[in-house]
């Protein structure tokens, strides 16, 4: 098994839903795919769709719900096989 870290692409502000009282995007511990979307990165009222890049094991989230980023800070980490 190894670790596949999600990097933030830009700065700003990350989501884990996709709107205020929807669920999340997915949860810790949930199996992903490699083109699920696994949170958003907001700057300047412009919305981007974090990827998994891998699929496996969401094991933890680095990046906390409407925190701020910067580009190339680790958001989620992602066990594979």
């Amino acid at each position: 098994m190894s670790e596949h870290h999600v990097i933030s692409p830009l700065p700003g502000v990350f989501y884990r839903s996709p709107a205020p009282g929807q669920p999340r995007f997915v949860e810790t511990g949930a199996t992903v795919d490699a083109d699920q979307t696994i949170g958003l990165v907001e700057i300047m009222k412009q919305f981007t769709e974090i990827k998994a890049g891998t699929s496996g094991v969401l094991t933890s989230f680095a990046a906390e719900d409407n925190g701020t980023l910067s580009p190339g800070d680790v958001i989620a980490v992602i066990e594979t096989k």
